[in-house]
């Protein structure tokens, strides 16, 4: 179980979690507008291609999916044998989890997805092994899939997806490191494969079996194709918002880079939470709640993208940002309205439990204490989520302070 573990660690934190981009454009001789690629060249130089997938992934995080939907089925009716079909459909499902990953609804059609991705990509192998297209696709299916295979907690599957992924997306990004788009797998690779052992010291041992990485190195890549990249800068650019964010703890970098992603996706409910977040993680409540509070807003206007699931996040920052700077009657009420919108789902979701909490918190802070202890003792009678049921042990042996 170790083992497996730790090649999880490995494998998904270097590569599985930089494979959600749009496939770079091979610099080669394009075929004319509206005339149909030989089976000599690649389908990512067609330029209806480059036009439709480009315009369709705008649409797609502005979370306008009927609309991109539509242009990724004009790729796969255009080349019905290709892997980037399916692959770019899919890409509305895998926002679709994004969005929401306690909803496991969507599974089964992104598992049949990436599956007729990796058989297409099968099939032209056979026919060559150096294939660019399928190469790529295949890696980026398995990256796919172990990547939400992790998110279900199926450590060994995608471990194993992660470890068969990993040639074909080096072989990517080492067919031509002067495209600003191909550094990226590199520069993703370099940077946790330096950074991963020191945080995880049981993957050392693992590391033999691999290439070195090189920390500043893999920076500078992903800033590079965040900056000059053509297809991929929005990819590059939350991977940089994720590696400040979680790795390097630089949160004035996380707001630069999380600002970039909105000013260019205003509409992406999950970079709009993800601000929010940064300005949690930083201690800054009074913009935690301003920003939540928009996100509040446009899922009241029904926009789309801002779901149940954004909502309930919403709620609850609000409400532990009221509690954080001494209004606990105000964060009270939040947090009972987070617990009747998420009294919904079927399962005890992560901000169902954790507002449960904080609910027992802000009763100990308004010297509640008998109403306190009833909360904490719920938390404990819900599933576990975070270190929930730790803290609300805590709170019942010594009664939350602010």
């Amino acid at each position: 179980m170790m083992y497996s573990r730790a090649v999880h660690v490995l494998l998904l934190g270097l590569l599985l979690g930089g494979l959600s981009l749009l496939p770079p454009m091979v610099a080669a001789q394009s075929a004319e507008d509206g005339e149909a690629l030989t089976p000599e060249a690649s389908v990512l130089d067609d330029p209806l291609v480059r036009y439709q997938a480009k315009r369709g992934l705008d649409l797609l995080y502005n979370m306008r999916f009927d609309r991109a939907a539509t242009l990724f089925d004009l790729v796969d009716q255009r080349y019905p044998e290709h892997p980037i079909g399916p692959f770019l459909k899919a890409l509305n499902t895998w926002w679709e989890i994004l969005l929401d990953l306690s909803d496991t609804s969507h599974d089964e059609a992104f598992f049949d997805a990436m599956q007729e991705v990796i058989d297409r990509s099968d099939r032209l192998l056979a026919e060559d092994p150096q294939h660019f297209d399928a190469q790529f696709f295949k890696g980026a299916a398995m990256g796919f899939r172990g990547r939400h295979r992790s998110n279900r907690g199926n450590w060994y599957r995608a471990a194993m997806d992660g470890r068969r992924a990993m040639g074909y997306v080096l072989n990517v990004a080492d067919s031509d490191p002067t495209n600003d788009d191909f550094v990226f797998g590199r520069g993703i690779y370099d940077y946790y494969a330096d950074v991963i052992p020191e945080r995880y010291t049981y993957v050392r041992p693992v590391m033999v079996f691999f290439p070195s990485g090189d920390r500043e190195r893999g920076l500078e890549l992903l800033k590079r194709t965040a900056e000059d990249g053509h297809y991929i800068q929005t990819e590059a650019t939350y991977f940089l918002l994720q590696i400040y964010y979680l790795f390097e703890q630089d949160y004035g970098k996380s707001i630069e880079y999380v600002t970039q992603l909105l000013d260019q996706h205003p509409g992406n409910a999950f970079f709009h939470a993800y601000k929010g977040r940064v300005h949690a993680r930083w201690g800054r409540w009074t913009q935690t709640r301003n920003t939540f509070t928009e996100v509040l807003e446009r899922y009241q206007n029904g926009q789309a993208g801002y779901n149940d699931a954004v909502a309930e996040q919403a709620l609850f920052f609000i409400g532990r940002s009221h509690l954080a700077q001494g209004e606990p009657e105000t964060a009270l009420q939040r947090l009972q309205q987070l617990d009747a919108l998420a009294a919904r789902r079927d399962e005890d979701a992560y901000f169902q439990v954790v507002g449960r909490l904080y609910q027992g918190m802000a009763y100990d802070a308004l010297e509640e204490r008998s109403l306190a202890e009833r909360r904490y003792r719920e938390v404990l009678a819900m599933d576990e989520q975070g270190n929930a049921h730790d803290l609300a042990q805590r709170y019942l042996n010594r009664p939350y302070r602010q």
